[in-house]
């Protein structure tokens, strides 16, 4: 099923490349190259088609989290799936990367069964987005919800190579654990290294073929293995094994011979970090399985609702064009224009915003004609604002023999960004007086809001962040912020003037003209 599958692996570390990719292969997938560092993987990337993205966190060069997000700004590159491996805890780290759209995250250590399961949701996750959403309510087709299964109880491995050692070891355990034991190092190794290694390993060090240390060593050199807690149970009291321990990763060391009451002790601290560790990655697991659900809705808000809504507005804009229509019957589809638009508002503010804070928003830009969606926005806030008195007025006029000016970009995302800036002005601007919208042509071509009321001082300095707002109780402090960002998003820009002297504030739109 999966031997066609191109797998990326991306590691610094040449013994995990290898293990990856044997992992890999004991689950069917045989095509899979190696990558040293995010560099080298975008080089890989952009000469050769891959499936599927397997990547360590925290590499030299270009880390995993770098090289997710220069993927998810390459459109080439944006839709491939991406398992993040990692031990990372630092939540905000970790929401960092499922908003860039990671499509797993493994926590270590993980075994090869895990890592499958982690590839199978990336692939249903890119089958999903290509397929479009799923209806309203329901959840999509192959959607695994996280389980609530009761804990499996946590498990011991007692590597020694004495029998009697291992006797009395089960002995201090029995009950609390399940227990397993190993006799010699490489038994040890087997056990580490499987699909089903154990939570904590009591090692002794000096035992006959592979000692301690060096089951240690190759521990740590395994996906499987090399996250396990180890305790070396040793009679080597010496300062130099101990500093030699800890190097290879030991979080204790204990000498023999052994206070039963001290080591059951010690053991049961290790274990509440074991279960720290499996809740991180059921933690993680619910993160990605909310931003699954998130990007569902966006999905469906898509394709769902904008893509009527923005059919209706055409036809309205069709019948508003129509000589036949009256004047009484223009008006009322003036305002249903206007209510679709603040419906468009909103779904763009929550969704295509998020794409946009988030890095993920990908730009389809097509040629615009400016003057006449400024027109249209400059009608419908006039009639918004109608018992305010105010007189909106717009200059659009080219020159006599020119072509009326063009922009380059998203209609829906421009008709949002002149709506929540005239929207403001009128807000801002007192009964009965003016705000005038100017339109000039040119690269860019420039948009100028202009409105009495000057934008208090209090806020001027933060007035594109997010959430500001001053003398609207119930004021969002996303109408400014928005603009910016959208204006942005298609390569162009808000800026603002304030003159206290006539006591009027100007907001500039500035987007790429369209070839």
């Amino acid at each position: 099923m999966y031997e066609r599958l191109k797998v990326l692996v991306v590691d610094d570390q040449e013994t995990m490349r290898k293990v990856t990719a044997a992992q890999l292969a004991s689950i069917g997938i045989e095509h899979a190259e190696l990558a040293r560092d995010g560099i080298e993987a975008l080089r890989f990337l952009q000469a050769k088609r891959f499936d599927v993205v397997v990547s360590d966190w925290n590499m030299p060069g270009m880390s995993g989290i770098d090289l997710l997000r220069a993927m998810r700004h390459d459109a080439k590159l944006a839709s491939i799936p991406f398992v993040l491996i990692t031990a990372e805890a630092a939540r905000s780290r970790i929401e960092e990367a499922v908003a860039l759209g990671i499509s797993d995250l493994l926590v270590k250590p993980y075994t090869a069964n895990r890592l499958l399961q982690g590839i199978k949701r990336a692939l249903r996750v890119r089958a999903r987005h290509e397929a479009g959403a799923s209806a309203a309510g329901q959840i999509p087709a192959g959607r695994i919800l996280p389980a609530t299964t009761a804990p499996e109880q946590a498990t011991v491995l007692l590597v020694d190579d004495t029998p009697d050692n291992l006797h009395l070891l089960a002995e201090i355990f029995k009950g609390a654990y399940r227990v397993r034991a190993a006799h010699h190092g490489q038994k040890a190794l087997d056990i580490c290294c499987s699909d089903n290694p154990p939570d904590l390993v009591l090692l002794d060090v000096m035992m006959p073929g592979i000692d301690g240390f060096e089951v240690a060593r190759r521990m740590r050199e395994h996906p499987n293995a090399e996250g396990i807690p180890i305790i070396f149970v040793t009679a080597l009291t010496d300062e130099s094994s101990k500093l030699k321990g800890m190097e290879l990763g030991a979080v204790d060391f204990i000498s023999k011979p052994l206070d039963p009451i001290q080591l059951k002790l010690r053991v049961d601290n290790f274990m509440r970090y074991v279960e720290l560790r499996k809740q991180l990655q059921a933690d993680y697991d619910n993160l990605l399985e909310t931003a699954r659900l998130r990007d569902d809705m966006d999905a469906m808000m898509r394709h769902d609702i904008k893509g009527p809504l923005a059919g209706a507005m055409a036809t309205l804009q069709l019948l508003l064009d129509d000589s036949d229509t009256t004047r009484r019957q223009s008006e009322q589809l003036r305002l249903a224009e206007h209510a679709m638009l603040q419906v468009m508002d909103m779904i763009n503010l929550s969704t295509e915003l998020l794409k946009i804070e988030t890095g993920r928003f990908s730009l389809q830009a097509q040629p615009l004609p400016i003057g006449d969606m400024l027109r249209r926005v400059v009608e419908m806030v006039r009639t918004t604002f109608a018992s305010k008195q105010l007189v909106v007025a717009v200059d659009a006029d080219a020159d006599v023999g020119s072509e009326a000016p063009q922009v380059a970009g998203d209609a829906m995302l421009t008709y949002s960004l002149l709506h929540n800036l005239l929207k403001n002005a009128c807000e801002a601007a007192p009964i009965g007086s003016r705000v005038t919208a100017s339109l000039i042509a040119g690269s860019p071509v420039s948009i100028s809001i202009r409105n009495r009321g000057a934008v208090p001082a209090e806020i001027r300095e933060r007035l594109f962040q997010k959430h500001v707002t001053y003398g609207k109780p119930n004021g969002s402090g996303l109408g400014t912020y928005s603009a910016k960002l959208l204006a942005n998003a298609q390569g162009g820009d808000v800026t603002f003037a304030v003159s206290d002297e006539d006591d009027t504030s100007t907001f500039v739109v500035l987007l790429p003209e369209s070839p």
